[in-house]
């Protein structure tokens, strides 16, 4: 009688996401069960993981930790080669579906775009035997409430939410990959999982105990068939409110007084009910009760109070990455000359900046900049009217310049501040101003990209006249909660001397496939007002803005191009560039403040200033043609 292929045995395996929750328990238990095997830990480090959870590995001669980002192709590509690896445990990803609803793009670019980066370099080093990517059982969707039957590994993905739709669509990737070239791939789906190095953020129903987990993708690791898929599941279902209601029980309290019920997120699947027998033919079984796995780690966290920091907004009942703040993680180290955000070490130019918006449009820009322009920077991690934090980045970074690019603009746009005052205020106004303190402190300039939808237009700066607001102006719009707490925090930096303030209008940039972009989102209204307006080209002025840093300009700053363009300027251009058949309709203010929960600032801002610091400066339409149009131009 055969007693089946004998079990894989990897050399050298990279673990993707090692510090986070459920990967370190992988690596822990492989570093220690397998002196032979060497370990090879990468990590960003990311709000949710934390370098001290892989302690127990840390001194042990087959581990090795590189703090890096696997959507960096070079240090990937680097890796595989120079640590010789031919496994691959991937389970690096954005897991949290509260964050997911409201930034949804971190989600693509960590969970698909992150992983296609992975097996892009599996296809070029030609090396890996086997690449084991980690999925969510999210992947199915809702579970019936009525079933007795899980969801087998055969079932049709048919994911509800942006978290889980990046997990599916990085499966596909995967998959595709098996088929086309031939990688040797193995994927999981598994069940929520709950013990000691969690980050305490997630209470969802299904729960496997981490050591039993990490059991079972050590079984994967050494039994899985190739192209196949693993459920990792526990037939014990237990409602929130179980859990919720256990959890009193062990600290004696009343359930009744100490729970407390919070609205539902945008959607939420009620259950998730997973075929396990497959791997269970492997040989792996769940062997910790709840009861005592529950135990274990209430006994943990009260013993571990510190281990994240200060998590109270991650107790939020939807908390959000920026409000987040993140474990200090100055025991890390980065190999390879190349950083967290893939920043190659750059020849020292004297200048280190040190960037807050990192998930934002015009952060993401300006680390690209920095990059290319071989500038050294960082993007801060601490929350913004979090003054202990702002200090930790300082010391940790030491950078010449601090770089504001966060802020709440609202999603999809300003409407949102309108029923959502209080977070508008806590980071506009609360923390830039903080910001600018914590900075004034320790004397460095801090460049505060700030907006000129501060104004409008007036007697004495009528539409179509020419005569555009001046720095010195005192802001007259009112008519938005976002642009009231703009105006607010700006008079207040006038007092900081050490702050220089650039007024940005509806920015426009070269990529006109971003949702941000003026132009996409006039481009996709069904109808538009035609009023001009002063506009600011990214591709021109952000380049701009860093030539203001270095010469220590300070102060308030019109930062728009020169003149004004409408919008029916733009869409013909659009049209006659882009689209030859695109077509839009006109509506006036009084049929536009129908469809809007507030009104719409639209001004002229006299550009002078920055025109002569900066005499190259194009017009607003000569940008706009120059950086936008022609580039994207259709032959």
């Amino acid at each position: 009688m055969s007693s089946g292929p004998a079990p894989y045995v990897p050399r050298n395996i990279l673990i993707t996401g090692a510090a986070g929750f459920i990967a370190s328990h992988v690596t822990n238990r492989l570093v220690k069960n397998h002196p032979d095997y060497r370990i090879v830990a990468l990590d960003k480090l990311d709000y949710c993981s934390n370098v001290k959870n892989l302690g127990p590995s840390r001194s042990s001669s087959n581990f090795k930790f590189v703090k890096g980002d696997i959507v960096c192709a070079d240090l990937v590509n680097h890796l595989l080669v120079a640590e010789d690896i031919d496994t691959i445990m991937h389970f690096a990803a954005q897991t949290h579906v509260d964050n997911s609803f409201g930034n949804s793009f971190e989600f693509t670019n960590n969970n698909i775009y992150g992983t296609h980066v992975l097996l892009e370099a599996c296809k070029v080093t030609k090396r890996i035997k086997r690449f084991i990517h980690v999925s969510t059982d999210e992947v199915y969707g809702e579970t019936d409430l009525d079933t007795d039957i899980g969801n087998p590994e055969a079932s049709q993905l048919l994911p509800t939410n942006p978290y889980s739709a990046t997990k599916a669509g990085a499966e596909m990737l995967v998959m595709a990959y098996h088929r086309s070239y031939g990688l040797p791939t193995i994927t999981t789906r598994g069940n929520n999982v709950y013990g000691p190095n969690q980050f305490p953020e997630k209470l969802i129903p299904n729960y496997l105990y981490c050591e039993d987990v990490a059991e079972a993708f050590e079984v994967v690791l050494h039994k899985g068939v190739i192209g196949h898929v693993y459920n990792i599941g526990t037939k014990k279902e237990r409602s929130v409110l179980d859990v919720a209601e256990d959890i009193c029980k062990l600290f004696r309290l009343d359930s009744k007084q100490a729970i407390n019920f919070v609205h539902d997120r945008p959607f939420n699947d009620k259950r998730y009910f997973l075929d396990d027998q497959k791997l269970k033919k492997l040989g792996w079984e769940e062997r910790t009760p709840w009861e005592e796995g529950l135990r274990r780690t209430m006994e943990w966290y009260t013993k571990n109070p510190g281990w994240w920091g200060d998590v109270s907004a991650a107790l939020h009942p939807h908390p959000r990455i920026s409000m987040i703040a993140f474990p200090n993680d100055d025991q890390c180290f980065l190999q390879y000359g190349c950083d967290k955000d893939c920043s190659p070490a750059s020849k020292s130019s004297g200048l280190k900046f040190l960037i807050y918006g990192r998930t934002g449009w015009i952060g993401g820009l300006l680390g690209k900049l920095c990059k290319d322009g071989g500038i050294e920077f960082e993007y801060g991690k601490g929350r913004l009217q979090d003054r202990k934090t702002l200090m930790e980045d300082i010391r940790r970074v030491q950078p010449t310049h601090v770089f504001n690019a966060a802020g709440v603009t609202g999603r999809p746009n300003v409407d949102w501040c309108e029923s959502h005052k209080v977070e508008t205020i806590r980071t506009n106004v609360v923390g830039t101003l903080t910001l600018a303190d914590v900075c004034k402190e320790q004397g460095l300039l801090m460049m505060n990209f700030a907006t000129g939808c501060i104004f409008e237009y007036d007697e004495e700066h009528p539409e179509g006249s020419g005569v555009g607001f001046k720095e010195e102006d005192k802001p007259n719009f009112i008519g938005s909660f976002y642009s009231k707490t703009k105006a607010m925090v700006e008079e207040l930096l006038r007092e900081y001397e050490n702050v220089c303030t650039l007024r940005v209008r509806m920015p426009i940039s070269s990529d006109l496939s971003n949702p941000r972009n003026f132009i996409t989102k006039i481009a996709r209204y069904n109808k538009v007002v035609n009023i001009p307006n002063s506009m600011t080209v990214l591709d021109e002025l952000l380049p701009i803005s860093i030539e203001m840093a270095k010469r220590n300009c300070r102060g308030i700053w019109n930062f728009t191009n020169p003149g004004v363009v409408s919008h029916n300027e733009i869409l013909e251009m659009y049209r006659d560039y882009i689209d030859p058949g695109f077509e839009w309709v006109n509506f006036n203010l009084e049929e536009q403040a129908k469809v809007i929960v507030a009104p719409r600032s639209n001004n002229e801002l006299d550009a002078s200033k920055l025109k002569k610091e900066f005499p190259e400066l194009l017009s607003i339409k000569e940008s706009i043609i120059k950086y936008v149009f022609e580039p994207n131009k259709k032959s």
